[in-house]
């Protein structure tokens, strides 16, 4: 019982930053010489991945058994286009080779992101 009242957010404590206000902050202190570039974007990417995770395998799972009821929308993976790459990556594992060639096109067609273009076709035979 007590795992479970640690995965609670508390209202008091939680803190809601825009990535473009943490960009901002990083940008200043590397312009300040405090931190390289380099740390500056891993350290975002560390921040949004964490802060963006618990969503992400919340979203998944939905995603995965909307499928499995057959409830799913004609696209292979809901929100697609509001996702990052590596969320597009992270959702590629549970899709048949119709559904891989679907994103595929449809990257493609719109954002044509290497990253996501590559992870999808890694997956297909």
């Amino acid at each position: 019982m007590p795992q479970a009242k640690r995965s609670r957010v508390n209202p008091i404590d939680a803190l809601v930053l825009t990535r473009e206000r943490i960009q901002e902050v990083l940008d200043d202190a590397v312009e300040r010489g405090r931190m390289t570039r380099d740390d500056a974007t891993q350290l975002l990417s560390e921040l949004v991945r964490r802060g963006t995770a618990p969503a992400a395998g919340l979203l998944r799972e939905v995603d995965r058994a909307r499928r499995a009821a057959g409830l799913g929308a004609s696209f292979p993976i809901e929100g697609y286009d509001d996702l990052t790459a590596a969320q597009v990556a992270e959702r590629l594992d549970d899709l048949s080779v119709a559904q891989l060639r679907q994103v595929h096109d449809h990257e493609r067609r719109n954002a044509n992101r290497k990253s996501v273009l590559t992870a999808v076709e890694r997956k297909l035979p």
